[in-house]
């Protein structure tokens, strides 16, 4: 039996946030699993039966303490946003069911205080986080995610300033 090729599987439904402060910067968390030190912005799976929204208010709740009470929602990306792993990756991460993610953003005005962010969760995903403009967040992302971030930035930019 052959090993399933890139083409054969599908992209794992995944929700983020761009959490934005006042000043037009986002909340970007330097991942714990990751010994290069990449940073990024909250996201992850979109549970059976959840949409998009509820997963990454979900998500954002669970990297960072921040509740959903702390945020407002400004906007959400027009559509899908993907991106495939890299070969390295392929098969050894998501158990080998994906081909990378499929992924929905939404742009969260964070209403809280600093002191209200706390990545101290019960599965803890960073290590430190930062406020960073969006320029020098994309060049701490890890390359095969990059051009979706500047996709995401792109399109909620006249928000984010």
């Amino acid at each position: 039996m052959s090993r399933p090729t890139r083409e054969d599987l599908p992209y794992r439904p995944c929700a983020g946030v761009v959490l934005v402060n006042a000043a037009g910067h986002v909340f970007a968390g330097r991942r714990i699993d990751h010994d290069q030190g990449a940073w990024q912005m909250p996201q992850g799976g979109i549970d059976e039966g959840e949409d998009p929204r509820e997963a990454a208010l979900r998500e954002l709740e669970e990297e960072t303490g921040v509740a959903r009470d702390l945020v407002e929602v400004e906007a959400e990306t027009a559509d899908w946003v993907h991106y495939d792993l890299p070969d390295e990756l392929l098969g050894r991460i998501w158990k080998g069911k994906y081909r990378g993610q499929a992924q929905k953003w939404l742009l969260c005005r964070f209403l809280g205080r600093d002191e209200d962010i706390d990545i101290g969760t019960g599965s803890p995903e960073f290590s430190a986080w930062n406020w960073m403009p969006p320029a020098e967040l994309l060049d701490q992302i890890v390359p095969f995610k990059r051009d979706v971030y500047e996709r995401v930035f792109r399109e909620f930019e006249d928000r984010l300033s």
